[in-house]
């Protein structure tokens, strides 16, 4: 029933790039699912023409699988989410732009030089890129958490764990977290090493100072702990992803709220509206 004098918004219209995947069938449903959204186009490398809601697990929806980005662009298409390769997602952010759509992005891999060319790419194409390493507000939490405890915090060494197919190391909430945390603090305590390391690169990774440490095992899904060390204490924060659908809020969150912002945001805490710790 429509209210007299009510006008009604219209749903926004969204393209899930990378939708046969793990990450882009759980993004399908939540678009499937949420009142003001409608899912506009699906885009893969495989299972082109197969029908995107029956390939995540709902009924039918006439959106079939498409091979070609640019192609989606004859009809209207306001955000479209990616979560594909290392390989594939730059040319994608590059194409969604110049359909002139809004980008939200979950592939991981992107590296500085990346989030450069991102945001001269957005400023020039006029539309906004989200670029997040971490869709569960939960992580988001966490990263917060412990750049707020940095600067209070002498030691800190961060474990990251995820599942068996993630083909990146570190991850990007670990890199994130660890540039959080150095932005926080000014000068990281790096843990004393005694001896030497009797298996080469047993200490982790180094990133500013701090350890980073990376577990690919099965039956994980995305964990993360940031372990603090003072005198006589440690303090740790622990964020557990169980299921791919934890990232759904913060991935609905991203494409109502994206046409709110312009250029490249890096990082969901910006979407979030939190501010920086201290």
């Amino acid at each position: 029933m429509r209210l007299a004098g009510v006008v009604e918004m219209a749903e926004i219209q969204v393209a899930v790039s990378g939708a046969a995947g793990k990450m882009g069938s759980a993004v399908v449903r939540a678009i499937l699912g949420a009142p003001d959204m409608q899912l506009a186009a699906a885009i893969d490398t495989t299972h082109i023409g197969e029908d995107a809601a029956v390939l995540a697990g709902s009924k039918p929806s006439g959106i079939l699988i498409e091979k070609d980005l640019p192609a989606i662009f004859s009809k209207k298409i306001d955000v479209v989410v990616d979560f594909t390769a290392p390989t594939a997602v730059m040319s994608n952010i590059k194409a969604a732009l110049e359909g002139k759509a809004a980008v939200i992005v979950g592939t991981t891999g992107i590296t500085s030089v990346d989030l450069d060319q991102i945001q001269e790419w957005s400023l020039h194409y006029q539309n906004p890129v989200l670029v997040a390493p971490n869709f569960a507000v939960g992580a988001v939490l966490m990263m917060y958490c412990a750049a707020f405890a940095a600067q209070y915090m002498n030691q800190v060494e961060i474990i990251e764990l995820h599942h068996d197919q993630k083909k990146d190391a570190p991850s990007g909430t670990a890199i994130k977290t660890a540039e959080m945390i150095l932005a926080a603090k000014e000068r990281v305590q790096t843990a004393a090493l005694a001896g030497s390391e009797k298996v080469s690169g047993v200490r982790g990774g180094d990133l500013g100072g701090i350890h980073l440490h990376s577990i690919r095992l099965q039956g994980l899904v995305a964990h993360q702990e940031v372990i603090f060390g003072d005198l006589g204490q440690t303090l740790t924060i622990r964020h557990d992803s169980t299921s791919r659908e934890s990232f759904m809020p913060g991935v609905l969150l991203a494409i109502r709220k994206i046409r709110d912002y312009q250029g490249l945001i890096y990082g969901l805490d910006k979407i979030m509206g939190l501010s920086e710790p201290g």
